[in-house]
Formats: structure tokens, sequence, C-alpha cells
């Protein structure tokens, strides 16, 4: 029991700090390179944040713990909605645009929904698995390709402000990208370990496991991302890191477990989790949505989803 703690305490800390030296180094890289703030932004601080669900699920999938890789992208998902967007919410009401309302948020509904009809018969199959993979590069390719008609020069400003880059040698920024992973590969290795052996001593299913302690915990990045933002006032990155981060977990993170191993899950996943998931997606939008003004997650809207999360989680510790 002491070594499965200490496995999921170290392997927590390592993966936190495995994510921030690998976006420090390949920001680095990508300044070097000459890519634009926004790409940066989205492609590598996106994976970034999003890095620990992605190798932690990975993991588990080569371990045969499906559950936990599952209920490891799902349960971040609620997290990211209900806590993360929540506490945002209670530091500075987050601003939402209009164009966030018309194309991102029914974007993250629209791929939420098409998932079910994936997951509905618990089991996700090698090439389900290769689906949500290949729609995910074509919606990233997507996005980048509209970003560049745009030329969206002000959001460019407020991602290089916020990502706060220290011009460091190249030799550096590489070198702080490969610790960076390395620190992600054997964290995981260790949370996964942890998660598992406590979870059979404990008496505690997988999938519990994933949705809650290593759902929080690969969540982490996020939440200190998007509360930088929120203080900054920079609403277009702290809401986007969320639709991002979530819309990377449903189809990049649960379509390369399950292309690894493809395998079953318990039901109640679909019944109760994705449910869950899939209410709090709706929410984003019936909360951000402005009647006759700009659309407003105010403080009582972000109390309101903390309460969702809180009794997600009484739900799940009470059953």
């Amino acid at each position: 029991m002491i070594t499965a703690l200490a496995a999921l305490f170290l392997g927590l800390i390592l993966l936190l700090w495995g994510a921030d030296k690998f976006v420090e180094g390949a920001s680095g890289v990508a300044e070097y390179l000459g890519v634009s703030p926004f790409l940066i932004g989205i492609l590598i601080v996106g994976f970034g944040t999003s890095a620990p669900e992605l190798v932690v699920s990975f993991t588990a999938a080569l371990n045969k713990s499906t559950s936990i890789a599952i209920g490891n992208a799902y349960g971040s998902n609620i997290v990211n909605i209900g806590l993360i967007l929540g506490i945002t919410a209670l530091i500075k009401p987050v601003k939402v645009r209009a164009g966030v309302l018309k194309k991102e948020i029914p974007i993250l509904f629209a791929i939420t929904c098409f998932s079910y009809l994936l997951i509905a018969d618990s089991r996700i199959s090698r090439i389900e698995g290769f689906i949500l993979l290949i729609l995910f590069f074509v919606l990233m390719g997507w996005s980048v390709f509209q970003d560049r008609k745009k030329r969206r020069n002000n959001f460019d400003l407020e991602i290089k402000e916020s990502l706060e880059l220290v011009k460091v040698s190249l030799k550096s920024s590489v070198f702080y990208t490969i610790i960076g992973l390395l620190l992600l590969v054997v964290s995981s290795k260790l949370l996964v370990f942890g998660a598992v052996f406590f979870a059979k001593k404990a008496g505690i299913s997988e999938l519990v496991i994933g949705l809650t302690i290593i759902a929080l915990g690969t969540s982490l990045p996020e939440l200190a991302s998007s509360s930088a933002a929120a203080f900054k006032g920079k609403n277009d990155i702290a809401l986007g890191n969320i639709i991002g981060s979530n819309l990377f977990n449903t189809l990049a993170v649960t379509g390369l477990a399950f292309s690894v191993y493809p395998s079953s899950f318990p039901k109640v996943l679909v019944s109760r989790d994705f449910m869950f998931m899939l209410f709090l997606t709706a929410m984003i939008f019936v909360t951000g949505f402005g009647f006759k003004k700009q659309g407003e997650i105010n403080r009582i809207k972000g109390s309101f989803l903390i309460g969702v999360y809180i009794l997600y989680l009484s739900i799940l510790v009470l059953k």
C-alpha cells in the first residue's frame, strides 16, 4: 500500500514537472523555427497540457488497464469543465465570444455526441480508435488552415504574452524537450503502477481510480494555465485551453489508447460518466450564452459547475 501511494505521489510530481519542461523546451524550439505564437499555443501548449492524459492512457493501454485509460480521458474532461472552468470563473468571470459559441463549443459537443456512437456498446475496437485519431488530425488541420486564413494577430499577441517565453538557446530548448518527454514516460509508468496496485489492494475499481485520482492529477496543468490566464484576463486562452484539452482527450487520448489495445470497459462508464461529461459539455454553451449581450460565465455559474462536479464525485464515492 505504501509503495503504491509513493508511486502515485512521485508519479504526479514528475508528471507535472515533465509537462512543464516539455512545453518550455518545445516552445523554444518552435520560436527558433519561426512558428507563429498561435500555432505554439494550439499545437504545443495544447498538447503539453494534455500530454499527461495522453501518456498515462497510452501506458495504461499497454498494461491492458483500459478502464484506467478511458477513465482518465473522460474523467479529465469532467474535471476540466466542472472544476477547472468553475474555479477559473470564480477567479474572474470568463467572457465568451460569439464566435466560440457558434463554432468551437458546438464542435466539441458534436464530437462528444459522435464518440457516444463508438462507446455505446461498452467497447472500442482498433478501427474505432483509428477513426478517433483520424478525426483529431482532420480537425487540427482544419483549425490551423482556418487560422492562417484569418491571421488572428491580436490573439497571437495574447498567446505570446501568456506563454512568457524566455529566450534560451536552441540547444537548451531541445534538451528540455527531450527531458520533458522522458519524465512524462517514466512518471506515467509510476502513476499507472501505483493506481492499479492501490485499486486492487483497496478494493476500488480501476475505472473509479482513473476517473478521480488520475484524472485530477493529469488535469493540473490545465488548472494552472487556465487560472493564470484568468488572472491576466486572457479569456480566449482560459476557455480555449479547456475546449482544446477536451477535444484532445476525447479524440487523441482515447483513440491512441484503444488503437494500441482495443477492449471493452464497464457499462457504467456509458450510462453514468459519459452522460455527466455530455451534460457538462452542454453547460459550457448554456452558461456562456448571453441574451442580447456578450456571454459570460460569471461566479454564480462557476459555482454551479463546481457543484455539479461535487455531485458527480459524491455519486462515485457513495455508489
